[in-house]
């Protein structure tokens, strides 16, 4: 735009604005208005004129009045855009942005607002309308304020792209958290400050939450003193207890990522097992309490109690199982497989039984009873009859908790159950 205050020969008294670079252009400008209005066809009642002049249109007015200044006139000229409507490069980019899930903004050096998409206004409960035009201060507490203002004139100085996380004051109180990046662009001619963010206050709870219960859970896995295994649907060990690796007379190291199966003796009751675990990987059940005989990497033997139990809700199938061992017998070296009727003589025998109550209660003879113990006392290498039952206690093949004893697998067609 360009004023001017001129003559009654209309040379330039005083003239501002930045329409034309010096005096002598300023004075062509006005000898081609003095002359266009001179036209006898030339409208002047209104003070108004549109005007061409070095290839741009001017809108003009000035005063109609020219005795009052002693036959001075003053004027204003304003360039007008007359290009034709170019349409917008990237129009479909814009409408996304405006519609983002993420915040965006974009703000001058004073801080205020020269643009924002509906995620950024719906923070503050308001509308992008209400925003543009705006100071930082009308939206944010004061502590927030100068936070922001901040991170613009650090964006400002450094003229390059900065990704950071944010706290801030939320609309209900509640103090939120963003994450995003803060950059600087070109708009209206003057380096201004852009912002996206992502509100990530719950992520970041439950994150927290998240962490502290793993923190828990390994507190209390490795504090507890249990052998305890995270196992995957494939039996593949994930994680395991200390506990658990000196059960099996191995490193942590090396115990996890083992297959379960490896860690596994021959038992009777081996199948039995094999089928609860399918039926906790297929959610048939969440939850088992079974036995299983480990041998540790010495080629020792223990049967051990295990609880197992599924681990999420949501898939089909579980993906992870953990397995707790709650009672392990004395590691022993590996014997021949007691059959049913040598576990039912140590029930009974353990119960107080005499050799001829024996006898009589499994219709044996006495002397068929008289080499099974005689067996059992090869086998479990203990020379009288209290040291067969205790031994038959401590290595795990009598119910440590049960009465009358019976044996620890119940599996044995004539063990009591």
């Amino acid at each position: 735009m360009s004023w001017w205050e001129v003559d009654g020969q209309w040379r330039v008294l005083e003239r501002g604005g930045g329409a034309f670079a010096d005096l002598g252009t300023a004075q062509r400008f006005l000898d081609r208005l003095r002359q266009e209005l001179s036209d006898p066809g030339s409208s002047t009642a209104d003070g108004h004129r549109r005007t061409r002049f070095d290839g741009r249109t001017f809108d003009v007015t000035w005063s109609l009045d020219g005795a009052r200044g002693q036959g001075r006139r003053r004027g204003l000229a304003v360039e007008a855009d007359t290009r034709p409507e170019v349409p917008r490069r990237y129009a479909a980019f814009a409408d996304f942005a405006d519609l983002a899930p993420a915040a965006a903004f974009i703000r001058d050096r004073e801080g205020r607002y020269l643009w924002a998409n509906h995620a950024y206004a719906h923070l503050y409960g308001t509308t992008p309308q209400e925003v543009v035009g705006k100071h930082i201060e009308d939206f944010d507490s004061p502590a927030d304020a100068v936070q922001f203002r901040a991170l613009d004139q650090e964006i400002l100085a450094r003229g390059r792209p900065v990704r950071h996380t944010l706290g801030y004051q939320r609309a209900d109180g509640t103090t939120g958290q963003a994450a995003g990046h803060r950059f600087p662009v070109e708009e209206n001619a003057q380096t201004c400050v852009a912002g996206i963010y992502v509100d990530i206050t719950e992520h970041t709870r439950a994150m927290v939450q998240r962490r502290e219960a793993e923190e828990n859970l390994q507190a209390l896995r490795d504090h507890s003193g249990l052998p305890c295994a995270l196992l995957s649907a494939n039996g593949r060990v994930v994680q395991a207890s200390a506990a658990a690796a000196e059960l099996f007379r191995t490193s942590l190291a090396d115990l996890v990522g083992r297959r379960a199966h490896t860690l596994l003796a021959p038992a009777p009751d081996l199948g039995q097992l094999h089928r609860r675990w399918n039926g906790l990987i297929a959610r048939r059940v969440r939850r088992v309490e079974t036995s299983a005989v480990f041998v540790d990497l010495q080629g020792r033997q223990r049967r051990v109690q295990l609880h197992l139990t599924t681990v999420g809700r949501s898939a089909a199938r579980a993906r992870h199982v953990w397995a707790v061992v709650t009672h392990q017998s004395l590691a022993h070296a590996a014997h021949p497989p007691l059959t049913a009727a040598q576990v039912r003589i140590l029930s009974l025998l353990a119960e107080g039984s005499s050799n001829g109550e024996i006898a009589t209660s499994l219709r044996l003879s006495r002397q068929t009873v008289d080499y099974h113990l005689s067996r059992l006392r090869e086998i479990l290498g203990a020379a009288t009859r209290p040291a067969l039952v205790a031994r038959a206690y401590v290595l795990g093949i009598l119910a440590p908790r049960a009465w009358p004893p019976r044996s620890v697998t119940a599996t044995h067609p004539l063990s009591s159950t």
